[in-house]
């Protein structure tokens, strides 16, 4: 039996760029920071930290969020902070290991949640290990940490004489068949988990091709704590890491092309989406969409699906408004599917105020704490659909069948004990009226009660639910009698 952390079904992630999201008067800055406004830069830090994000948690909480997930906070030279140089110390520029521990001390407090990320498949030139290589050469008593083909290593001019991530000399993979290496890892898992995070989001896990590796790694982690949350970025079908030993969940990108194609469709900025993980991403009718949902939950145990990590755009994605071309109707629609549909859903940080950006770093915009610059409506409509989540255990790990595909409208049926829900988009130009067979799902002339969208006109009786009226690129929630 495949057991997942239960509260990851109640989760409402939110997932934030540190050096982008908030920063406090309370942590001291070096100077040659980006203005906090200014179109990022691959190489420019803007100065976030993490006493800022716990001085926002009452925005969060505001919203709705009881999860946050961290993209990478370990000391590095990099503003994504991708290129670790110590993983027991949190950057400083982030306000260290004692800032981590406030903002952890603040969030469980509120009941919110904090995963972090893990980069293990590779490291930095920085990293202890690999500086000793590089002073010492032959003579280093690290050279096993590292897959080194000869010296001098060139890791800043030339060709590199040993393996990196994707060919950058600056991202030197680690030997994780050396055991000092994976009893590194494994301590780091522990570690961070002991100090008060409840879990680990891992970058590019597929890369460390070893399934025992990861299931050691997963047997340290829930040692410690049962209840942490493993969740992998593994961008396609995933069932070699979904069978219980290595993961709990992976970054559903699969439910984020499905959301593109069905809801954005050929409108899409393709020049956004190319050379990403889960291009090409093809234009879906409402069959093929429903075909997409049914197929990503076909794929693992129910156990699973309750806790992917359900996502519209990321760090390493242009942002899904953009992808859309600033049309919020497509962005509503995803979030409405997303906040109805099985597993955890992430928000990336700013996209519930319809802040824009395209490919890395652009997408990777600071936070703009000017309401002014917000749009109010649309963050309002985020925080219906969250509550609306957290309201409704049916919403969170209920059934799910698919009841209605044609055209440009879908509808599914969320059930649990005595609620069920029928959730219906239009992702159509023009309004359409759909009628849906309910035969064993909703007795004759029973009634419904709209729960999120405009009032909407039907009939019942026949076994089916009929002329229910739904207007253009919007989405109803209606609640069933039963």
């Amino acid at each position: 039996m495949i057991e997942t952390p239960h509260w990851v079904r109640d989760a409402i992630f939110y997932q934030i760029f540190p050096d982008r999201f908030a920063k406090s008067e309370r942590v001291a800055k070096p100077s040659n920071l980006e203005a906090w406004d200014a179109k990022p830069t691959n190489y420019g830090f803007k100065g976030g930290d993490l006493l800022g994000v716990a001085e926002h948690l009452d925005y969060l909480q505001d919203l709705g969020v009881n999860a946050i997930y961290f993209c990478p906070i370990f000391a590095s030279t990099a503003n994504h902070r991708y290129h670790t140089h110590d993983y027991y110390t949190v950057d400083p520029i982030l306000g260290g290991n004692k800032a981590f521990k406030q903002l952890l001390d603040a969030a469980h407090q509120r009941n919110i949640r904090v995963i972090i990320d893990g980069v293990f498949n590779h490291a930095s030139r920085g990293f202890y290990q690999f500086s000793h290589a590089l002073e010492n050469g032959a003579a280093s008593p690290y050279l096993d940490w590292f897959h080194i083909h000869g010296f001098p290593l060139h890791a800043y001019e030339g060709k590199a004489q040993y393996d990196c991530w994707w060919g950058i000399p600056a991202l030197p993979k680690l030997n994780t068949n050396t055991q000092a290496v994976r009893e590194f890892i494994f301590d780091i898992g522990e570690y961070w988990i002991n100090f008060g995070c409840d879990g680990w989001r891992l970058d590019v896990p597929g890369e460390i091709d070893d399934d025992n590796f990861w299931r050691e790694f997963r047997r340290r982690v829930k040692a410690a704590n049962p209840d942490a949350y493993i969740v992998g970025e593994i961008w396609h079908e995933a069932r070699r890491w979904l069978q219980g030993d290595q993961f709990d969940a992976v970054m559903n990108y699969m439910f984020t092309k499905a959301c593109i194609g069905f809801f954005i469709g050929d409108k899409k900025d393709e020049h956004l989406i190319t050379g990403t993980g889960y291009a090409p991403v093809p234009t879906l009718d409402a069959a093929g969409f429903a075909y997409s949902l049914n197929g990503m939950l076909g794929l693992y145990d129910k156990a699973i699906n309750d806790v992917q990590m359900n996502l519209l755009d990321s760090h390493d994605t242009a942002r899904y408004l953009s992808i859309a071309k600033g049309d919020k109707t497509a962005l509503r629609l995803g979030t409405l599917t997303q906040m109805t549909f099985p597993g955890a859903p992430s928000v990336y940080y700013g996209d519930e105020i319809g802040l824009l950006g395209g490919k890395d770093p652009d997408c990777r915009r600071a936070f703009p704490w000017d309401e002014s610059a917000w749009d109010a409506d649309l963050r309002d409509y985020f925080k219906t659909c969250i509550a609306l989540r957290k309201q409704h255990r049916a919403l969170r790990d209920g059934s799910f069948r698919v009841i209605y595909a044609e055209g440009k409208c879908v509808a599914y049926l969320r059930e649990w004990g005595d609620e069920a829900f029928i959730v219906a988009l239009n992702s159509g130009p023009a309004a359409a009226t759909i009628n849906i067979v309910t035969r064993g799902i909703l007795q004759d002339g029973a009634t419904l009660t709209v729960e999120l969208g405009k009032k909407a006109s039907y009939t019942t009786g026949e076994g089916a639910l009929s002329g229910l009226a739904l207007p253009k690129r919007d989405g109803i929630v209606l609640k069933l009698a039963k």
